[in-house]
């Protein structure tokens, strides 16, 4: 299995190459992709060294698969030119997610609609991916009407240079912004560029995403996304309102049941997500579960997730597992 990683220097790259070698992923040839100033850098995987090599080299040496972070104009350009050499590409950005030709794959979820006439599979938004891990299995029992979303996201979902903008910050240091204010001791109302509706991108991410993911446009999902002062790990609270009413019991359970979930609730000993105890894990968390008492049929929970693997690079890695299992590369 020849493997190429595009964007191998970058936060999620980074990760995707550790994911990959946890995860014993049968990769044969490696070829990790950069842009052009990282072309000729080393990089070490399961302690050997690979040169980094550029886009057009990568595309001639014809992998099997390319797990795509490099961004959504790079993904634009070139996902189409290796997926012609016979490459099925996985992308981690937001170019193709909400194109009508290209899936949008959460493996637990929608992984059986993948064919091998898939060549390009879109990766979900990080936020976007922990809230419908949380919400299919409760949809399917309860049938979600309307869904409010409030994420505090970290600033490694902004990138390198958001993190070292914290970092700064904390060390009493001037260095250069990736936000338009300081992001130490503050909360920012702006994750991703405004559109003319007032929302952000990332906003309208979580209201579309999850309902191609779940092939269901019943339900409807507003959000507010919020940056704020960590360094990992993205946490959101989620309202929704089902057409049927539920157990309290029976949706923790249910929750518990589902793979990839962990429920951690229990207000007796302070149990709850939170993203410090996510770091570094797969699984997506959710805890303080109950009911809204303002109106009928309306549960309240807190979902945590780390975004840098199951949020983005440990996703992407299960499509492309899901494609061997399957005979679908």
């Amino acid at each position: 299995m020849k493997v190429a990683v595009v964007g191998a220097t970058g936060m999620v790259g980074e990760v995707m190459l550790k994911v990959l070698e946890e995860r014993n992923f049968p990769v044969t040839e490696l070829i990790p992709v950069a842009s052009e100033r990282s072309i000729g850098k080393t990089i070490t995987y399961k302690g050997q060294d690979f040169k980094v090599v550029g886009l057009e080299t990568a595309v001639s040496m014809r992998p099997d698969i390319a797990l795509f972070s490099a961004g959504g104009g790079t993904s634009l350009e070139w996902a189409p030119k290796f997926a012609e050499a016979g490459t099925t590409v996985v992308d981690n950005s937001s170019a193709w997610r909400m194109d009508p030709t290209k899936k949008l794959v959460v493996p637990e979820i929608n992984a059986s609609e993948l064919t091998k006439e898939d060549k390009i599979i879109a990766n979900p938004n990080c936020s976007t991916i922990q809230l419908v891990m949380a919400l299919n299995p409760l949809h399917k029992k309860y049938k979600m009407k309307r869904v409010v979303v409030s994420t505090y996201q970290s600033v490694s979902g902004t990138g390198v240079k958001a993190v070292r903008q914290l970092e700064n910050e904390i060390a009493g240091v001037q260095g250069e912004m990736a936000y338009p204010y300081p992001i130490g001791r503050n909360a920012l109302p702006h994750c991703d560029v405004f559109e003319e509706n007032g929302y952000t991108k990332e906003e309208m991410k979580l209201a579309r995403e999850p309902q191609k993911i779940m092939n269901d446009r019943t339900f409807s999902v507003s959000a507010t996304a919020v940056r704020i002062p960590t360094s990992g790990g993205h946490s959101e609270s989620v309202n929704v309102e089902f057409e049927n009413d539920f157990d309290l019991a029976d949706v923790r359970k249910l929750l518990s049941q589902t793979p990839g979930v962990v429920v951690q609730d229990n207000t007796d000993t302070n149990t709850y997500p939170m993203p410090i105890y996510a770091h570094d894990k797969d699984e997506v968390f959710v805890g303080r579960i109950r009911r809204d008492e303002s109106q009928p049929n309306t549960l309240n929970m807190w979902i945590v997730a780390d975004n840098l693997r199951k949020g983005a690079a440990t996703n992407t890695i299960q499509i492309a597992e899901y494609l061997i299992e399957n005979k679908l590369v």
